[in-house]
Parts: structure tokens; C-alpha cells; sequence
């Protein structure tokens, strides 16, 4: 009982668990890319958010997701198959983290946008070859 208690305590966080499980349910590992990119721009954004308004413990949370999200693109690189590209992503991501935990220590949102905006453009890019 305990279990279900402790998951109720905080909501969104166990809807947010839900909605992304359901949205995963269907995926090609492609299209699961595209859903971490999106997942990791929302939580930085979130992030900005949360740092400008100083909800310290929403903008840790999302700057733990973020960087979890970030480790998990990174993993699924294929350096093998990947050549330049992988590498390329793999330096971006790194410097992505670097970026996110330094921003994590103050309060500006900057930081937070500006690896979102990187981000979009690469999932643009994502798409746009998912697509070809």
C-alpha cells in the first residue's frame, strides 16, 4: 500500500510517467529519437521557466530529466555504423551537459534556452531525414 501512496504523492510526475509510456508503446527506435528530443527541450524549457520564477525544485527536477534524456541520446549512438555524424552528436551532447549543469548552479534561463534551441534544430534535422 505504501508503494501506491508514495506514487500518488506527487500526480504530475506519475502522469507524466504514464503519458510517456504511452507514447513510447508504438514507437521505431527513430521515432523514439524524435520523442527524447522533444522530451528534452520541454524540460529545459521547463527549466528556464522554473529558474526565472526560482522554483528550485521544479527546475532540478527538470534539469535531471534533461540531462537523463541527453545520457539516453547519447547511448543510443552507433559510432560503429555512425562515422562523423556520432561523434559530432556525441561532442553536442556532452557539451550539452556541460552547459546544463553549469546553468543549474544560478538562476538564469539563458543557458536552459539556448541548448533547447540547439536541440530543436538537430530534431529538425532528425525529422527531416527520418522522413526522406
Amino acid at each position: 500500500m505504501a508503494r501506491y501512496a508514495s506514487a500518488l504523492a506527487r500526480p504530475e510526475a506519475t502522469y507524466r510517467s504514464i503519458d510517456l509510456v504511452s507514447r513510447t508503446g508504438g514507437q521505431d527506435s527513430a521515432g523514439l529519437v524524435s520523442l527524447l528530443y522533444t522530451e528534452c527541450i520541454r524540460a529545459l524549457r521547463s527549466a528556464a521557466w522554473a529558474a526565472e520564477n526560482r522554483r528550485y525544485e521544479v527546475k532540478s527536477e527538470r534539469v535531471t530529466r534533461a540531462l537523463s534524456v541527453l545520457f539516453a541520446l547519447e547511448n543510443g549512438l552507433d559510432f560503429d555504423n555512425g562515422g562523423d555524424l556520432s561523434r559530432t552528436l556525441s561532442r553536442v551532447y556532452q557539451g550539452s551537459r556541460k552547459e546544463i549543469v553549469n546553468a543549474s548552479l544560478g538562476m538564469d534561463p539563458a543557458p536552459f534556452l539556448a541548448v533547447a534551441t540547439t536541440l530543436e534544430e538537430i530534431a529538425g534535422a532528425w525529422e527531416s531525414a527520418r522522413r526522406a
